[in-house]
């Protein structure tokens, strides 16, 4: 997906991954009880933050990474009908290793 969308400073776009939920008996639950996800994929990527005495910091992330989220963090946009999130990087708990 290429998008049309340049975060700044250390902000970073991310496209959720939403997981199927299936209870342990095999019911798929519906949209409106599932949990809001905490997995996605980075899209774009800010330059990084200026340090104190004017230095960029770069990110840790980068386009493609697959990275954990606090459940309540950044902010819900919709890009071409899609729905991203723009999260700062500090909001990145982890991310996924291959």
């Amino acid at each position: 997906m290429a998008v049309k969308l340049q975060p700044l400073a250390d902000r970073l776009v991310v496209k959720p991954i939403e997981r199927e939920e299936v209870t342990k008996g095999g019911i798929v639950l519906p949209d409106t009880a599932k949990e809001k996800p905490q997995e996605g994929e980075v899209l774009a990527v800010g330059p990084g933050r200026l340090s104190d005495d004017g230095k960029r910091i770069a990110m840790e992330v980068k386009v493609g990474d697959r990275v954990i989220y606090a459940k309540y963090g950044g902010i819900d946009y919709k890009l071409n009908d899609e729905d991203v999130l723009i999260l700062r990087e500090s909001d990145i708990l982890a991310k996924k290793t291959k």
